[in-house]
């Protein structure tokens, strides 16, 4: 009998200043995703974004119930819940339209978890960090 992992993909989003320019990160099977400049806005706006990116890759390589992580709680618990009861969420929410763009990619790509960890475990943002060097 042949156990298969379920498919993992970090993602993370920054602004260079916060608000400013737009960058994310989306670690899949161990390959970084890096997109830079996503136009101007918040953190909040990044780590949005950063989850709309890995949405569309799981899309683009045909993942279907993959789990994904990321260090924004907000995010996560936001996503995860309005995954749950979507019709609701879409109704209710005023966020820019991201999580409508979140909830219309689930569609596709049905998420088996959104979930947080804490920022030093987040290969996306480990790997958005070291084009940061302090």
């Amino acid at each position: 009998m042949v156990v298969r992992r379920r498919v993992k993909l970090f993602f993370d989003g920054g602004c260079r200043p916060n608000p400013g320019r737009i960058e994310v990160a989306v670690v899949v099977r161990g390959t970084v995703h890096f997109e830079d400049d996503l136009g101007h806005g918040t953190n909040r706006d990044a780590e949005w974004l950063a989850l709309i990116r890995a949405l569309e890759l799981a899309q683009a390589q045909g993942l279907i119930g993959a789990e994904f992580i990321g260090d924004a709680r907000e995010i996560t618990g936001q996503a995860s819940q309005a995954l749950a009861r979507p019709d609701e969420a879409a109704d209710r929410l005023q966020d820019g339209g991201h999580l409508s763009r979140v909830i219309a990619l689930a569609r596709d790509v049905r998420p088996a978890r959104i979930r947080w960890i804490k920022r030093e475990q987040n290969l996306a943002g480990i790997a958005l960090a070291a084009r940061h060097p302090r």
